[in-house]
């Protein structure tokens, strides 16, 4: 039997109950008989048992909405009781806009992880996943093609193709980075990020073949240091051949032969021939001063790797240049966080380097109002060490800020122009960097950071 509300249907089944018993007492009573007591018990039992069904149709509704969003079936549709009076009616509802929006966040997700999956899937970049075992989860066509190991199905695959890549990816942190040669045609910088899904640990790993963009940065660099050598090769030789044909001229014109065939020379001419020979040896000297310069730099040593504190190195460099310092009245400044800051790399050549820059920055401001140079170091946002020489000096204008690293390039009126090109070379050595930001007339930053 239908009816028109939940509460009529509830009101009916108990008078059932009540009637019900009381007819079953008033005969049991009337006849003493127990075959009616039996009966009459049997009905009241199927009226509660149907009343508590009844009664209970809520907690079955709630139950089975439920196990839809557990096992997401959201094909289910709550209409049967709406009948059963408006507070159903709104239940029913409501049930069934929850389900749907759960239908149409599972199809936005399945459209944005389609998304993704065809994305990774045409990126020419490499891209793999692995989890805390090592299983792979995501591996894209680049990966594949690019690396070309058959039954990629574990990290430590890796191997196959090179043992040194698989220690570096093993010992890689999440953020770093590092390139690596496999091969003349494979040179692959890999970068490494750390994320978790439903509760476990992966790790996201991009493979990029930067071979032909390292080409064409050894190219570059290549003419820049052949325009170098053309410009400081051409300032020595031009005066030397100049010279050498004046001299020539010289010797020539103004030597003299008397009877005896002695060869005679004016004083003029003596002291023009003098100053030319040693204008020659000057040129000569600078020029053989440059072939060293060269040799330093084509010759930096491989740097002996090892765990250093940060604190004694900066008062070794600070007793080192204390003179030097006072003379220009410049105050060294050493800012350091945490105290016992480590770093790994070699002491001496990270020492040399930081000279050359204190240095550097002592003659940029002969004229800065503020006399001091500092030393600075601590970690950065990735937890990697950084050293940084801050001084307030004249600056770098941005056109020589682009050239500065380059061998031999100087603004200075001497010096070789090749600290800074070294100092960069040894940083690369250490798989670290050494970059410079500069405000003309405010400041200069070069900051050394280790990886």
């Amino acid at each position: 039997m239908v009816f028109k509300s939940f509460a009529l249907g509830v009101l009916l089944r108990v008078v059932l109950i009540v009637s019900a018993a009381v007819l079953g007492a008033f005969l049991y009573i009337q006849y003493e008989s127990t075959l009616y007591g039996l009966l009459f018990i049997w009905i009241l039992a199927l009226l509660s048992f149907n009343l508590i069904s009844y009664t209970t149709v809520t907690n079955r509704k709630i139950s089975r909405f439920l196990e839809s969003i557990r096992y997401s079936d959201f094909s289910s549709s709550f209409t049967k009781d709406s009948n059963l009076g408006k507070s159903f009616r709104e239940m029913n509802l409501s049930f069934n806009e929850v389900i749907e929006a759960f239908k149409k966040t599972r199809a936005q997700k399945e459209e944005q992880m389609l998304f993704l999956q065809i994305m990774i899937q045409h990126i020419n970049t490499g891209i793999i996943s692995f989890d805390s075992k090592g299983k792979i989860g995501v591996i894209n066509g680049a990966a594949k093609q690019l690396l070309q190991i058959p039954q990629f199905k574990d990290i430590h695959d890796l191997g196959k193709l090179s043992k040194n890549l698989l220690e570096e990816v093993l010992k890689l942190k999440p953020g770093g980075s590092f390139a690596i040669k496999i091969n003349n045609e494979l040179h692959l910088n890999v970068q490494s990020a750390a994320f978790k899904m439903e509760g476990q640990s992966w790790t996201l790993l991009s493979f990029q073949n930067i071979k032909s963009e390292l080409q064409k940065n050894e190219l570059e660099a290549w003419q820049n240091l052949t325009k170098v050598l053309r410009h400081e090769i051409m300032n020595s030789m031009t005066p030397i051949a100049s010279l050498a044909s004046s001299l020539g001229v010289i010797l020539e014109e103004d030597v003299k032969e008397s009877d005896e065939g002695e060869l005679s020379l004016d004083k003029e001419s003596f002291l023009d021939l003098s100053e030319g020979l040693e204008t020659i040896s000057k040129r000569s000297n600078g020029l053989v001063d440059f072939v060293n310069a060269y040799r330093d730099y084509t010759n930096i040593p491989q740097p002996d790797l090892k765990v250093f504190l940060v604190k004694p190195l900066f008062e070794n460099i600070r007793v080192l240049l204390k003179e030097e310092l006072a003379k220009s009245q410049i105050q060294l400044v050493c800012d350091l966080t945490p105290l016992d800051l480590e770093v790994i790399g070699d002491q001496d050549l990270i020492q040399m380097i930081l000279i050359n820059l204190v240095k550097n920055g002592k003659e940029a401001m002969e004229k800065a109002s503020d006399r001091r140079i500092i030393l600075k170091a601590g970690l950065d946002v990735h937890s990697h060490p950084f050293i940084q020489v801050i001084d307030h000096g004249e600056g770098i204008v941005p056109e020589a800020l682009e050239r500065i690293f380059v061998p031999f390039y100087t603004t200075k009126k001497s010096g070789s122009g090749i600290g800074l090109a070294i100092s960069r070379q040894i940083m690369n050595l250490h798989k670290g960097s050494l970059e410079v930001h500069s405000e003309p007339g405010k400041k200069t930053v070069f900051t050394l950071l280790f990886k």
